[in-house]
């Protein structure tokens, strides 16, 4: 991190912050010009964010009372950002949340509740998982602007060269990467030791971290362990690559499977614009996605990602009016086709899932696997749980510590995050 850049910057952002959003003191406009509102999106700035500048413009023109300061704010700052400005009444009317920050900032008092206004008016639209997800205490205080969930993509040339098919379970997956590797000379997996992706291993065992309904910490119960001994598994064998514990471990993972030189990964469909830009997948249709293998239990998940649009509950209130009507614009089905034409990112509506969208196979690829899609339990904390467990897994992927260590560690340091829990 260059700190005299990123100070500065900061200092520089916070003072636009309080610029745009007029602090807590006034009505964001004079009495004659148009309310301004500012939306922090928190978007990839060179692969999303032009197109999001472009709906900007167009809902200016069709609504001349309303102008949108448009700041973009790397996903890694935001959190941490919002929930300062907040605290100060100096936050953006509109911020690009990620699912997990929704219901802790709603916790806190930062999110206005969305039901019955406008920005929720087409409620019946979005899918009801994930209006679920931007639930808190039975109330609304998000409205699903993109989503997400882990796939396994894989190279179909490299498959059918094999001989092998699509995995349907991590055994199956196991003697698929021996033959990729015997066929091709190509490794046939290589997994990830952060505890995002590993989730998947708890679903197939019908685990979880925790138990959000009874408060109980569940992540080194038996049906965990067993979970994450499979993960564990994966790291060995013929055509299983050895775990990168590097701090480039994501861009190397992802770079080796663009360009063919490993058969498989599990990864998000926010990676669908570079997958294209690889040279395996100059022809688009190489790219195979399907649902994450099963464990032992049956059954195959992954957890649910994406962002929703919530209207800061700080704002005076002519900025609230005039974010709330922006956020229905921004989340209606028109702009949620036009976001996934041009980002390739999934829409969150149904009615947004049209023949021109779907014509992109890594989009339909990915609403092939969303059945499989776990939302997160409304539970604030919940996002922050995977952060001892990126501690640990990393230290045992890398032969320092055993599975059984690792996740009593993660067990003790998710107790400080959720003390009213139980083990």
């Amino acid at each position: 991190m260059r700190r005299g850049i990123a100070a500065t910057a900061l200092v520089a952002s916070l003072a636009l912050a309080a610029t745009a959003c007029g602090g807590g003191d006034g009505s964001g406009s004079d009495s004659t010009g148009p309310v301004t509102i500012t939306w922090w999106d928190t978007s990839n700035a060179t692969n999303e964010a032009p197109t999001y500048r472009a709906l900007v413009k167009e809902f200016e023109a069709a609504n001349k009372d309303v102008k949108v300061t448009y700041v973009n704010v790397p996903f890694g700052q935001a959190q941490n950002k919002f929930d300062t400005a907040a605290g100060s009444k100096g936050a953006p009317d509109i911020l690009r949340s990620e699912v997990g920050w929704t219901p802790a900032f709603a916790k806190k008092g930062y999110f206005l509740p969305l039901d019955g206004t406008e920005a929720l008016g087409d409620r019946a639209k979005f899918q009801s998982s994930l209006i679920e997800q931007a639930t808190y205490e039975g109330k609304v205080y998000g409205v699903p602007f993109t989503t997400d969930t882990l796939a396994f993509v894989y190279n179909k040339a490299l498959f059918q060269k094999a001989g092998v098919e699509a995995p349907k379970t991590w055994d199956d997956l196991r003697k698929a990467a021996a033959a990729i590797k015997d066929k091709t000379g190509v490794d046939g997996y290589w997994g990830s030791t952060q505890a995002y992706y590993a989730q998947t291993f708890l679903y197939g065992e019908g685990a979880d971290t925790v138990d959000a309904g009874a408060k109980k910490i569940t992540v080194a119960s038996a049906a965990a362990k067993k979970g994450y001994a499979t993960w564990q598994s994966l790291f060995e064998g013929k055509g299983l690559r050895k775990p990168d514990t590097t701090a480039d471990a994501y861009a190397n993972i992802q770079d080796a499977f663009v360009n063919g030189k490993v058969a498989a990964i599990m990864q998000g469909p926010w990676e669908i614009t570079n997958f294209y830009k690889g040279s395996a997948f100059k022809d688009k249709n190489n790219l195979g996605i399907t649902t994450v293998p099963a464990g032992s239990a049956g059954k195959a998940g992954a957890p649910t990602g994406g962002h929703n649009l919530s209207v800061y509950a700080g704002s005076d209130q002519a900025r609230q009016k005039a974010a709330l009507k922006f956020v229905n614009f921004m989340t209606s089905a028109k702009a949620q086709e036009t976001i996934a034409l041009k980002n390739s990112t999934l829409p969150t509506r149904e009615d947004a899932y049209t023949a021109a969208v779907k014509a992109d196979p890594g989009i339909a690829g990915y609403q092939s696997v969303l059945a499989a899609a776990r939302p997160r339990p409304a539970l604030p904390e919940y996002s922050s749980l995977w952060g001892p467990l990126d501690t640990e897994l990393l230290k045992v992927a890398g032969g320092k510590e055993s599975l059984d260590k690792g996740l009593g560690d993660a067990e003790t340091a998710i107790a400080k995050l959720v003390p009213d829990f139980s083990k």
